[in-house]
């Protein structure tokens, strides 16, 4: 059986060892081999030379900035599949790498938000939604539309698209984009023109250090519909720049240019 290690994991041991290994050296073998003039062994000289460069991608990675790569088209039409994004870590607060324990508040996830977080069903999963419900706020989802705290969440037409990565097996589903507007952050949705009206259908309250999450692209989204809320806990960061889109819908490898850019 085999041992699954994510990289924040496998990124601190490495940091960890490396930096033992170079202290244990400094301390007790770095005088007496200079003054004999030994060579230094193999895993001191690697220990050494990789140690800044594992810690400091640790400090980017766990308390400023890190990559993610968008893998499906839940969050069509915003994000798309290939698509690039850099997520702020500090946006929510600091936390421990790995064992994600805030240590300081920074500011609190707000509705529109484009967070990533771990999965509720397995927190070695990263996911990306859109934070559509704070702690106590009601929502409610009815035949593709949006209320919340009794107040419905504007829709307005944009333009006919299509759902570039649907299940479907007769390939793209016809489908509408329309502007969402929540509490004036607005931002595009993608519905399919056909199916079941009532899929998602939720009324929910959301409890204390919770979150809910809803894909854009809302009748091809596993989100919080369907796993329900998301711990305050498991929140990674905010996604805030597509810094590279890969592929279009002909040629793969070719970069979309016109998708750089900040994130709504």
């Amino acid at each position: 059986m085999m041992m699954n290690i994510d990289f924040p994991t496998l990124l601190v041991i490495l940091t960890l060892v490396s930096g033992v290994i170079a202290l244990i050296d400094w301390i007790f073998f770095a005088r007496a081999r200079a003054k004999n003039n030994e060579e230094m062994p193999l895993i001191t000289d690697y220990a050494r030379s990789f140690f800044p460069i594992f810690l400091l991608v640790l400090l980017i990675r766990s308390f400023i900035m890190q990559p993610f790569t968008i893998p499906s088209g839940s969050m069509e039409p915003t994000l798309l599949p290939k698509d690039f994004v850099a997520v702020n870590q500090f946006a929510y607060g600091l936390r421990l790498p790995v064992l994600n324990k805030k240590i300081l508040s920074i500011g609190e996830p707000k509705r529109g938000d484009i967070v990533v977080f771990r999965y509720p069903g397995d927190p070695h999963v990263d996911f990306i939604k859109r934070v559509i419900g704070l702690p106590g706020d009601h929502v409610v989802y009815k035949n593709k539309r949006l209320t919340i705290n009794d107040q419905p969440v504007s829709q307005t037409y944009l333009n006919d698209g299509v759902d570039l990565e649907s299940t479907s097996i007769f390939g793209n589903i016809p489908s509408t984009v329309f502007e969402e507007n929540l509490g004036g952050i607005k931002y595009a949705i993608l519905q399919h023109k056909t199916g079941n009206q009532e899929l998602g259908n939720v009324d929910v309250i959301i409890p204390k250090h919770m979150y809910f999450m809803m894909g854009d692209n809302r009748d091809n989204s596993g989100d919080s519909r369907f796993f329900g809320f998301v711990p305050e806990d498991y929140l990674i960061g905010k996604a805030f720049f597509i810094w590279l889109s890969w592929g279009n819908l002909t040629t793969e490898g070719f970069i979309r240019w016109s998708r750089l850019g900040w994130l709504n």
